[in-house]
């Protein structure tokens, strides 16, 4: 058995951020901290940061006032942060700058009296701290089917798109608006993060000499489905893991290549993990593809430093 491990992999610099937050948080602040929704979507994290005492919520009505409370790496909508203010909490906001960097331009474009077309998933908590930036402006798209059928007005119209998307398929949707709506203005950089492409393309660069490909991440992790899609889009059989307890040895079945990366927010020791796994069942070549190098660091949240310097 040959194992091909995908890199760039892993953790993104807006994860990395994120739960560095909430431990940093816990360590200023104490026993407990809250944190609204899932600071970034994995079950090993949030399960690690809650036995520290990170508190998860669904909404700021639950989290008690004069509490701490951190915003999610997906980004809130600016009535949380209303809410938030009204309940007397000391929020922390861990909102992704890449996602916060798509939640300014919808609200440049919605002030400039455009109509917005939102190119992503509907529920996904991006999505909707996102389309809280600008309601009564944005047009949400999920598909090509969905470009094709949507019905703008005459306003000038513009598109942004969620981070976490696949980037062929989001290139896809964009050439079906700008066909159709030939004067649709797009962001200069796309929104889809260096994360995501990077990870995708990193899949890419090693589909014809796997026969299997493991992802790991959780299910809700958009990021980690699309790397699956990406897979089998190219007639490459793919599995969604959380860890190696989920690998069916019947997926190995005549495969003698793997290739296992790992979505944005999966920590690294799950890699391990599943590398052990398979060391465990006989011999096995393990070793890296590697094709980019990241070096994207993002600051903790201004709260953070500014909380911090005050208490030193």
């Amino acid at each position: 058995m040959r194992v091909l491990l995908a890199s760039p992999r892993g953790y993104c610099a807006g994860v990395e951020r994120a739960v560095e937050t909430v431990e940093r948080a816990l360590a200023l602040y104490g026993r407990p901290v809250y944190v609204r929704k899932q600071i970034v979507h994995n079950s090993h994290v949030v399960r690690d940061l809650r036995e520290k005492g990170a508190v998860f919520v669904d909404s700021i009505a639950d989290v008690p006032e004069g509490a701490a409370v951190v915003f999610s790496a997906h980004g809130v909508s600016p009535s949380v942060r209303i809410e938030a203010l009204e309940r007397g909490l000391t929020a922390i906001d861990a909102t992704c700058p890449l996602v916060m960097k798509v939640h300014t331009q919808a609200r440049r474009y919605a002030r400039a009296g455009y109509t917005v077309v939102l190119i992503g998933h509907a529920g996904h908590e991006e999505v909707v701290g996102t389309t809280g930036e600008a309601p009564d402006a944005i047009v949400l798209v999920e598909s090509v089917a969905g470009a094709e059928a949507v019905e703008l007005p005459a306003t000038p119209l513009a598109y942004i798109t969620q981070t976490t998307l696949s980037v062929d398929e989001t290139r896809e949707i964009v050439a079906v608006l700008k066909r159709r709506f030939p004067h649709i203005e797009g962001p200069a950089k796309e929104d889809i993060c260096y994360a995501t492409s990077n990870r995708q393309w990193a899949v890419k660069e090693f589909l014809d000499e796997v026969d299997l490909l493991l992802v790991i991440g959780s299910v809700n992790s958009s990021n980690s489905n699309r790397l699956v899609e990406v897979a089998r889009a190219a007639g490459v059989p793919a599995h969604l893991v959380d860890d190696e307890t989920e690998i069916d040895e019947a997926w190995l079945d005549g495969v003698e290549t793997v290739g296992v990366t790992s979505g944005a927010s999966a920590p690294e020791r799950l890699v391990e993990r599943v590398c052990d796994w398979f060391r465990g069942r006989g011999p096995c070549e393990i070793r890296e593809f590697r094709s980019a190098f990241e070096d994207v660091v993002f600051k903790l949240p201004v709260e953070l430093r500014r909380a911090s310097r005050s208490a030193a």
